[in-house]
């Protein structure tokens, strides 16, 4: 049994809502919370609520609208008018889950913050730092979502569900008659549930993304683009341009305004740059470590060695050139199951 008070953070889905109740079987003092995030959220808050009540522990609710505005939707939004293609929910863990939240746990004499996230925090006696691991269930991992979190926030943070998979966990929620214990889990972006994210930031910032040319390495003109927002490298289909061979988008130039085609094996690289880095452990990386690394959520981690030079500049060098390595994506460090941590490409 434990004596310690925590603040589960609650988004209405069923990760969540079984956090809160293995917290809660296990003798935690526990408080439930929703970040309210948009005017309009349909059944989320109610549906936390409504776990709450059943497994009887107290619920708040906290208006995050203009942080969640100001740090991920304004972040996202421009990192795309500077031709990145940016993951919001590494803005939102950063800056409001594990941050703001942290701050509500402190006003509510919580010691600790859990979220539904699958991934592990172990404490290393040999180094006397805290560790993030990958889930047991490596289909379910989010580890690499998690990689800006410090010391500091990892001793006062819980992932309940990082030694269960997803079956195991829906299973706990239908034995418990949980509303959300059929809910599906989200895929879309929270904020861009169509999926659509060009015509969202043309009506976000009111502005119009004009049409500029599509070229190739050498700069010869091949046609029209639609506006820069609407590519992503890597990208074959929706081009509409005529060519000899099929063509991917290899580059985004928002200050031409143009967007760069050419081969598929154009698309591979065995390097990358990162900025706004976070080693985990704290240590500064400045000698070289073998790892395995990865460049986007869905990607698998591949063997590399990385250091961070005089710049604070993260350099990753792949043993095998990697295909679409992408500007404002982040690229995140391995040992094992344990991640190192990792920054945003540029």
């Amino acid at each position: 049994m434990s004596n310690e008070r925590v603040m589960i953070a609650m988004s209405g889905g069923v990760d969540s809502s079984v956090a809160a109740y293995l917290l809660k079987s296990q003798g935690f003092e526990c408080v439930g919370a929703t970040m309210s995030l948009f005017e309009k959220e349909g059944t989320d808050i109610s549906d936390a609520e409504s776990i709450c009540d059943k497994i009887g522990i107290p619920f708040k609710v906290f208006d995050f609208k203009k942080e969640f505005k100001r740090f991920v939707i304004d972040e996202f939004a421009e990192a795309y008018t500077l031709g990145k293609t940016p993951n919001p929910c590494i803005f939102c863990n950063k800056n409001l889950k594990f941050s703001e939240m942290l701050k509500k746990a402190d006003e509510n004499d919580c010691n600790l913050l859990a979220t539904g996230h699958y991934a592990r925090v172990e404490f290393d006696k040999a180094s006397n730092k805290y560790l993030l691991k990958k889930a047991a269930d490596p289909s379910k991992d989010q580890s690499y979502v998690l990689y800006m979190l410090t010391q500091r926030q990892l001793q006062r943070i819980r992932f309940p569900l990082g030694g269960f998979t997803k079956s195991e966990i829906r299973e706990i929620a239908e034995q418990n008659s949980f509303v959300t214990a059929h809910k599906s889990d989200s895929q879309d972006i929270c904020f861009i549930p169509d999926g659509d994210y060009s015509a969202f930031i043309e009506n976000y910032l009111g502005k119009k993304f004009e049409p500029g040319d599509f070229v190739l390495r050498d700069n010869r003109v091949l046609g029209r683009h639609r506006g820069i927002i609407n590519y992503t490298v890597g990208q074959r289909r929706g081009l509409a341009v005529s060519y000899t061979k099929p063509l991917y988008v290899l580059e985004i130039d928002p200050e031409s305004n143009r967007v760069v085609l050419g081969d598929n094996e154009d698309l591979f690289t065995d390097s990358l740059r990162a900025e706004n880095v976070n080693i985990i452990s704290g240590d500064g990386l400045k000698a070289p470590v073998r790892c395995k690394a990865k460049i986007r959520y869905r990607h698998t981690e591949q063997p590399a060695t990385a250091y961070i030079d005089g710049e604070n500049i993260l350099n990753v060098k792949f043993d095998r050139p990697q295909r679409a390595v992408t500007k404002g994506q982040s690229v995140v460090l391995y040992d094992g199951d344990t991640v190192l941590g990792g920054g945003e490409i540029i």
